[in-house]
């Protein structure tokens, strides 16, 4: 940045006290537009333009009519209802996270704190093979909305304060059709699966998930995941795997996800790309090698990754897939079946040395509150302090929470996390959920990804290690994800195109998250403006939500 630029960088966080919240409804800025005789309903002044495209940043105004950009240019005269002074701050399209669990909580929270402090404006769910509509008629207990269009018309009506994009969950149409069993599907089943993914995509769908080391999609063949994949080829939207082994058989699981993208003749969207374990962190280079070789064999394959060297699952994901099968019940009536239960318990530990031991094994979320003492502990820690054996703690811990325990593994190489992050084909994402440090979304102990993940990215990786450059984290951020999932007027920052922004402190933000102290807010994000209508201010939130369903455009 150049020494002016610096200058107003020193004088940010006291120009950010001179911020009044001004997120008015769009009716009240057109009203006080009329009294004051100005042009537009907000106008940030002064910042470093970032378009999204990776060009480098460049000194200009921004100005924004209702829901639209209305203009940038190196100076705007005319003024606005709401006027932002962005003098030594970054100005960029609101960050796209592609690969986002935020819905779980946005009926009880709309608020989304967690996400919007982070500059997020837009989440796409439905991810790892589980979406909350499939098409199929719901059975028991299930609430949620059928359809797509019933779910998109239930975001509308909850206007919660970030945008969503759903694809479809290749695990939850398996569910509703072939149901918890580890068998192959019927080509009825599969012709029945493949028209609710017709439908799902018909009504703006963004794409199709799966989740290959989770139940009931990982008995999916890939000759079915094909299947449940062409529809997605007409309309160029990318089959989102989290493959069936990230660890020891990763290579064979990066082969199937191209197989898949081949024969389905769609794009590839690798979720969350990671080499798990120590002693598989040297495959990385490979894995590159065989994405580069299938992008010369024309195919689309791309990936997305979270700035962690930890992951976050179900402390399920433990056991073998195969003690899974038929559902909850069943697992864990395998855990006590003489003849199974040591089979089970042999495979299990060998999952947890792979990854370095039970204390790299911290328990993030319980359902049963005689267990609340467990939520943030290292496993192994925390047995030795009961008097317990690790393994039966865990199996314990399942038996009390009907199977709903979660866990964060510590596994991953940070080296390889930066050489991931900054490969041209990868994109930022959080894999995580929506939270709050207060209220009824501050919920388990969960990993620090869901509220720090992409001030993160621009604090740690950008501006101290220099694994990218700004211009191309928020690349990685806004433009390429948008482009990914087809949402054709958010992540570029133009006239004409969503007002989706964010305003940031180059050289101050960053994430204060930690897998000790998971509920602290990042630093760093002065403004966020969703669909015209500023959402955050000088730390001070909006009572005017104006999230949306967003829908993906036609190919």
């Amino acid at each position: 940045m150049s020494s002016s630029r610096r200058s107003f960088l020193a004088r940010a966080t006291a120009a950010g006290a001179a911020f009044t919240l001004g997120a008015r409804p769009l009716a009240a800025l057109s009203a006080l537009r009329a009294r004051r005789h100005v042009a537009f309903d907000v106008v940030i002044r002064g910042g470093t333009v970032f378009d999204g495209s990776g060009a480098a940043g460049v000194e200009a105004d921004v100005a924004i009519t209702g829901a639209r950009i209305a203009r940038v240019a190196r100076a705007i005269a005319d003024r606005g209802a709401e006027e932002i002074d962005a003098r030594g701050m970054a100005v960029a399209p609101g960050f796209i996270d592609i690969h986002s669990h935020g819905d779980g909580s946005l009926e009880a929270d709309p608020r989304a704190e967690s996400l919007v402090r982070q500059g997020i404006t837009t989440i796409v769910v439905g991810q790892d093979g589980s979406s909350r509509a499939t098409g199929a008629p719901r059975t028991g207990d299930d609430p949620g909305p059928e359809s797509f269009a019933a779910l998109f018309k239930s975001i509308d009506d909850l206007r919660p304060a970030v945008n969503v994009a759903s694809m479809i969950g290749l695990g939850s149409v398996r569910s509703a059709v072939v149901g918890a069993n580890n068998r192959p599907a019927t080509p009825a089943e599969i012709t029945r699966m493949t028209s609710l993914v017709e439908r799902a995509l018909g009504e703006g769908a963004c794409g199709a998930s799966s989740g290959l080391e989770y139940t009931p999609g990982g008995f999916a063949s890939q000759d079915e995941l094909i299947a449940l994949c062409r529809p997605l080829a007409v309309r160029g939207l990318p089959y989102a795997t989290h493959m069936r082994n990230e660890d020891d058989r990763l290579l064979d699981s990066i082969d199937e996800s191209i197989a898949v993208s081949r024969g389905a003749r769609c794009p590839l969207q690798i979720a969350h790309l990671k080499t798990q374990g120590p002693r598989n962190w040297n495959k990385l280079d490979t894995v590159f090698a065989r994405i580069d070789a299938a992008r010369r064999a024309g195919l689309d394959v791309a990936f997305d990754r979270y700035p962690y060297i930890a992951y976050q699952t179900g402390l399920t994901n433990l056991f073998p897939i195969w003690s899974r099968d038929g559902g909850t019940a069943a697992f864990l009536a395998r855990l006590d079946s003489t003849g199974v239960h040591e089979r089970i318990k042999a495979e299990t530990l060998g999952k947890v040395e792979l990854i370095g031991g039970w204390d790299n094994v911290q328990v993030s979320g319980v359902r049963s509150e005689e267990d609340r003492a467990a939520e943030g502990q290292r496993l192994g820690r925390y047995a030795q302090s009961i008097g317990r054996d690790p393994y039966e703690t865990a199996v314990a811990l399942l038996k009390r929470n009907r199977g709903s325990v979660n866990m964060v593994g510590f596994a991953m190489s940070e080296e390889n996390l930066e050489r991931i992050l900054a490969h041209p084909l990868g994109m930022v994402c959080s894999d995580g959920g929506s939270f709050a440090i207060e209220g009824t979304a501050r919920r388990g102990h969960p990993h620090p990804r869901g509220l720090g993940s992409f001030p993160r990215v621009l604090g740690k990786y950008v501006r101290e290690r220099k694994a990218l450059t700004l211009q191309q984290a928020i690349n990685k951020m806004t433009a390429l994800p948008a482009s990914r999932v087809h949402l054709r007027d958010r992540g570029r920052l133009a006239e004409g195109l969503a007002a989706d922004i964010v305003v940031f402190d180059p050289e101050r933000v960053a994430d204060r998250a930690t897998f000790e102290e998971p509920f602290q807010y990042p630093i760093g994000i002065g403004v966020v403006v969703l669909n015209g209508v500023i959402q955050l201010r000088d730390g001070q939130r909006s009572s005017s939500p104006t999230g949306r369903a967003l829908r993906a455009a036609a190919s």
